[in-house]
């Protein structure tokens, strides 16, 4: 028999603890706190997301129903849905997000030699925002429309293992063309981006730090052609021009040529113009690169379908943000306990095995070693899949 820690005080070794109190005290978030401290706090915001809990009140019942093992999992303090709902009202919501951005890091490590899809050896990333909808008189500090709610979740994902780099979020009225102000580009690196970032002031900057962008251009889109180059129309690429803007704010803001590519994509049956300051790559593999931005679309529909990130706990901002990184932390936890343990199954099964075995004392591995859990299986789940 088994006579070690649950599978939930595994998952919970695999965080840095060391480096969560050095979160913790750059926001002082321990001080003057005797009792359920945040690292308490983290452990009973992964739970609800691990178990999906729905409220307050749901997480209290089920904390209280496993009695003693609780102490067992690193909760030492009663968990009452006061005490929960007090603590992240007003716990500095910075703490999870700069121990999020630390998790980040090291998922990026774990999957940095993910297959991209596209024979490029340099960092692909796709920016693109998801909006979650709230109610106008419980979230007023959120609004969006004149009787709507909302917020936004600004998101630069790194396509090679899907892992979210950055993450900004705003009430819903903010443009997503602004975050572009907010990104420090990577020379050499390629931002995929659709026709709601399509700035040429931004995109004039992100060229000036040697980093390439491929975009969609718009239908009122004025352009002077300076030369076309020779394109295989099988691959599905109509024509691949060397242009100048000529419209006159336009061409003060990127002086400078880009490359407008035109392709018809015969699976969506639709006429698609992409603009790029890059003139190496091949056009097809541009066309490839944009097409590859759907990850991200991917991701957010997973989020939304497997996280609690659209229903919340506490109705002010800060409890919000304590929610949503909260949220992304267990979510890159589960992606670093995937690559620790090189485990076959999908994310979505690893949560799945995760919400009802929390508790119990096995090696993480038995629980996925059962021959109904092999990853063939998870070919018959109609859910959406990341890193697969």
């Amino acid at each position: 028999m088994f006579a070690g820690s649950t599978i939930f005080a595994q998952l919970m070794n695999l965080l840095p603890w060391r480096r969560f109190q050095t979160c913790v005290a750059r926001y002082k978030g321990d001080y003057k706190v005797k009792t359920f401290k945040c690292s308490e706090h983290f452990r009973v915001m992964a739970f609800a997301q691990l178990t999906y809990r729905e409220s307050l009140r749901d997480i209290e019942a089920c904390l209280r129903a496993m009695g003693s093992r609780v102490y067992h999992i690193g909760m030492k303090s009663a968990v009452s849905r006061n005490n929960l709902a007090h603590t992240n009202e007003t716990r500095d919501w910075r703490i999870y997000a700069d121990f999020t951005q630390i998790l980040i890091n090291r998922a990026k490590i774990l999957y940095s030699n993910e297959p991209l899809g596209v024979d490029l050896k340099s960092t692909v990333y796709a920016l693109d925002s998801t909006t979650i909808d709230l109610c106008m008189s419980l979230f007023p500090w959120a609004r969006f429309r004149k009787t709507k709610s909302a917020i936004k979740l600004h998101t630069l994902m790194n396509l090679r293992g899907s892992i979210p780099e950055f993450i900004h979020i705003t009430d819903g009225k903010i443009h997503d063309v602004k975050i572009l102000d907010l990104l420090v580009p990577i020379p050499g690196s390629y931002y995929i981006m659709d026709r709601a970032y399509l700035d040429f002031e931004r995109l004039y900057n992100l060229h000036m730090e040697r980093a390439f962008f491929v975009t969609r251009a718009k239908t009122n889109f004025k352009f002077r052609r300076r030369y076309s180059n020779a394109v295989e129309k099988s691959t599905g690429v109509q024509c691949d021009q060397t242009i100048i803007l000529t419209t006159h704010y336009p061409s003060k803001k990127y002086p400078e040529a880009l490359r407008r590519i035109r392709f018809y994509d015969i699976e969506r049956q639709k006429r698609l113009v992409f603009l790029t300051n890059n003139f190496d790559l091949p056009a097809v593999t541009i066309a490839k690169l944009y097409k590859s931005r759907w990850d991200i679309e991917i991701f957010f529909r997973w989020i939304k379908q497997h996280l609690r990130i659209k229903s919340f706990f506490g109705t002010s901002e800060n409890a919000v943000k304590v929610q949503i990184w909260t949220a992304i932390a267990t979510y890159l936890l589960v992606a670093i306990m995937k690559k620790d343990f090189k485990l076959e199954q999908s994310l979505y099964t690893i949560l799945q095995v995760l919400s009802v075995s929390l508790f119990e004392k096995m090696p993480i591995l038995e629980a996925f070693s059962k021959n109904y859990l092999r990853a063939q299986d998870d070919q018959n789940c109609n859910q959406l899949s990341l890193f697969d």
